[in-house]
């Protein structure tokens, strides 16, 4: 799942674009982004299936609501709110709160959670991730923030499902100057990673 996250909206339709083009499916775009509704709402209407769109750092109820209405498919959080996992679950839509401990990944898990979130992830490291596998088999896990194209093919082989890559994908130098084929070709790297990862 790309992650992005910019200052300026304008690019970010084309990012995603490159991202689709690189054979990504799945993006989030944060609401760390100005006017980010537009964002999604606009990127739903140029890319229609290609990309499961979401929306990311999704903090409260309020904002689910909008997201969700905006067209995003999903929600992210950096951490455990009900309230966000709860509106999801009204609308019939995936969540993905975050967490570090394993409380707070039991909590998100009981409370609703599709896949949990385990950020920031690099701090933690693949061997949390395998030792989480032990007492948490059905837990399905995310690892964001810091994720790359070395650390990829660990975290899945560790029992990740899935990845969230953020600024090593959507790299600001490269949505700063315009080089969205630089954006396609990571994505496609990081499709590759995975594929590898899982033989």
């Amino acid at each position: 799942m790309a992650v992005v996250r910019f200052a300026d909206p304008g690019p970010l339709v084309n990012v995603l674009k490159a991202i689709a083009d690189g054979g990504i499916t799945v993006a989030e775009v944060t609401f760390t982004v100005p006017d980010a509704l537009s964002v999604i709402r606009e990127a739903k209407r140029q890319l229609g299936d290609r990309v499961l769109l979401g929306a990311g750092t999704v903090l409260d109820a309020e904002t689910a609501r909008a997201a969700i209405l905006a067209g995003a498919e999903f929600l992210v959080s950096p951490a455990v709110n009900v309230d966000v996992i709860r509106m999801a679950r009204r609308y019939d839509k995936l969540v993905m709160p975050g967490a570090f401990t394993p409380t707070e990944i039991l909590t998100a898990w009981e409370a609703g959670a599709d896949i949990v979130k385990v950020f920031p992830a690099d701090i933690l490291g693949p061997a949390f991730f395998r030792a989480m596998r032990g007492p948490l088999p059905q837990v399905k896990l995310m690892p964001t923030g810091g994720v790359d194209l070395t650390t990829a093919g660990e975290y899945l082989k560790a029992g990740a499902v899935c990845l969230g890559v953020g600024g090593q994908l959507v790299d600001a130098k490269l949505v700063t100057t315009g080089n969205f084929d630089a954006i396609r070709d990571l994505a496609k790297q990081y499709v590759d990673a995975v594929k590898a990862a899982r033989g």
